[in-house]
């Protein structure tokens, strides 16, 4: 899987007539997403933009192989993710992607160095303390090292949520509404702090937002309606 995904020339995410219908207790199905078709080519910024309930979190999760699709295809670094199973699917993605989510994820009983290091331990990543303070330090957080969440503000919480995922030097980093808890000026920083971080290891990034201005500052944007994709 690794060469496959060395050897492989094309875009680092394909996605191919995706649809995701879910059954009714009427008996009926409820068309959550219908032939979305894209590609993302390594180093992109990609907005995916719609309002709430038109399916933006559902592809992110798809996107992930967090769910599985009722129709279509999903390429990660050339590999076809649901011809995996789902420990392989895991595997692939611990590989190659990164989060960041609006509710932040933080483990509660974790400090925020702990929370950067989880991650790094588990993929038995040599050093996970040190690149775990270096990312904790390069986004402004070298003296809160040893804070548990509740303890830090939102911002603060969505600072370790950034380390946390660029620590692992994913390919491509999803991004779900990464400022909807926050106030403005706050959320304006973390935006600031993710491109910043994004240009400097050169990751491929898709974002989902409802927030116009924030999708301008990607390189281009991904519209969904109801379901269906408007504008690529």
């Amino acid at each position: 899987m690794l060469r496959a995904m060395q050897e492989n020339s094309g875009p680092v995410l394909a996605v191919k007539n995706i649809g995701k219908s879910v059954a009714l207790a009427d008996g009926g199905t409820l068309d959550i997403l219908q032939q979305i078709d894209f590609s993302v080519d390594a180093g992109e910024t990609v907005a995916i933009v719609g309002a709430s309930g038109s399916g933006k979190s559902t592809l992110l999760g798809l996107l992930a192989g967090l769910d599985v699709p009722s129709s279509g295809s999903v390429h990660l670094g050339g590999v076809p993710i649901f011809g995996l199973d789902e420990d392989a699917r895991a595997a692939l993605r611990g590989q190659m992607i990164g989060f960041v989510f609006q509710s932040f994820q933080l483990l509660p009983a974790l400090t925020a160095l702990e929370n950067v290091m989880m991650p790094l331990e588990l993929a038995g990543r040599a050093g996970a303390k040190d690149i775990a303070q270096q990312w904790l330090a390069r986004v402004g957080l070298a003296a809160r090292l040893s804070h548990y969440p509740k303890h830090l503000s939102g911002g603060e919480q969505q600072r370790v949520a950034l380390a946390r995922a660029f620590a692992m030097q994913p390919a491509v980093l999803l991004a779900d509404e990464p400022t909807g808890n926050l106030d403005g000026a706050t959320g304006h920083h973390i935006i600031e702090l993710l491109f910043e971080l994004n240009r400097e290891s050169g990751t491929t990034l898709l974002l989902v937002t409802h927030d116009e201005e924030l999708a301008s500052a990607c390189g281009r944007s991904i519209r969904l309606r109801e379901g269906r994709m408007m504008t690529a």
